[in-house]
Order: C-alpha cells, then structure tokens, then sequence
C-alpha cells in the first residue's frame, strides 16, 4: 500500500520475511528484497483471481498490435464498479483489494504478449506499474500510477499527476496513466466514476477514478 505505519504490523512476522529473505531494509526502511521478488510476491497474491477473470487479452489490442490502454482502463472501470466489493473481499489483504485486484485484471491481458515491471516504496502511498509490450518489430511502455484517495481528490491528483510525470520521464515513454481508487464508504459511484487528462510539458497523462 506504501503506507509508513501498518496498523496491524507485528515484529514476529517482520523478522520472519526478513528471515525468508523476502524483503530488506535499506536505510531503515522495509523494502522487497529484489525485483524478482517484486514480480512474485503480487502473483503469488493474485495468482487465484487472475485465473477467474475472464478477459481474453484480443479484446484489447488494436489493429497495429499495441495495448488499447483507453479501451482496457474503461473495461475495468466498469468492472470495478460491478464486482469490487465481491472481489476485494476475496483478498487476505481488504486494504490494498484493489491495488491487487487491478494488478490481476491487467496481468491477465498482458500475459500473452508482454510484461509488468513493478515498483513499490513504503511511503509513497503508490505502486508504480510499467507495462512493455513488443509488436511489430516496437515496444510499447505505458506507465500506469495506483493511488488511493485519502484525502483531497485534487490533491491526490496533483500529487498523482507529478510522479507519474516522473516516472514516464524516467522510463522514457510518452504515455501515462494515474488509477485513483476513492474507498469513501457511502460515496456514490457517479462521483467516484470519472476520467480526464492533464498534460505535463509534451506528455499526455490519463486520470481515471474508480
């Protein structure tokens, strides 16, 4: 979740994942231990729901064999809207439900041509997500930032918008997107539903509310 205080964090279970080898500490802080621990450790959580979900990867690939991002983002809005409750219950980890359920969804579309890079921070409140996809002798990299709405929308989305700036700069790709969840209990769908776009210099990025 990139949360800096768990609620529920207990020291047995820290020196156990340190014991496995699992995570590390880094200048005082927890971090997964490698990258290939980064790409197990929310397969391993996601594995089961991945395989329930029925999302053939063709329905979202256009005619030059690039991932329709736009397409993809609105058929999990959709989704989101319709089943997240039921299915974020099915995850031993409710607070970031839909994080992993989002990481099961578009692992499950990009299993057949491509992979996900990811990178987590405690801290950071985010989970940064890279997307390569290869076609017709090209990569595709799309760069795609999961928040959770805490607080202010706008500030959540100012915040959101510069790192994935940031990050798109780094990974040098042209096409962003920023996933704000809004878990505000009693909140009408119509207002947690949106999407827009915002420009940061030449780059273009996407903002999607669920």
């Amino acid at each position: 979740q990139g949360e800096e205080s768990p609620s529920h964090l207990q020291d047995d279970d820290l020196a156990y994942v340190l014991d496995l080898g699992l995570i590390r500490i880094e200048a005082g802080q927890a971090a997964i231990a490698n990258p290939i621990y980064r790409e197990i450790i929310p397969r391993e959580l996601t594995y089961g729901t991945q395989h329930m979900l029925h999302q053939p990867t063709e329905w979202y690939v256009a005619s030059d064999g690039r991932l329709d991002m736009e397409k993809l983002l609105t058929a999990f809005q959709e989704f989101f809207r319709e089943h997240s409750e039921h299915w974020v219950e099915r995850f031993d980890y409710k607070e970031a439900g839909p994080q992993l359920l989002f990481q099961a969804f578009l692992q499950r579309i990009v299993n057949s041509g491509g992979r996900i890079e990811r990178e987590y921070g405690l801290g950071r409140k985010r989970t940064d997500l890279l997307v390569i996809r290869h076609f017709a002798r090209s990569v595709q990299k799309i760069v795609i930032e999961l928040k959770i709405l805490r607080k202010s929308l706008e500030k959540t989305i100012t915040d959101g918008i510069n790192q994935t700036f940031e990050y798109m700069d780094r990974c040098g790709t042209d096409e962003g997107h920023l996933v704000i969840f809004d878990r505000t209990e009693g909140k009408p769908w119509e207002e947690k539903i949106f999407s827009r776009t915002e420009f940061r210099g030449s780059r273009t990025i996407r903002i999607w509310g669920m």
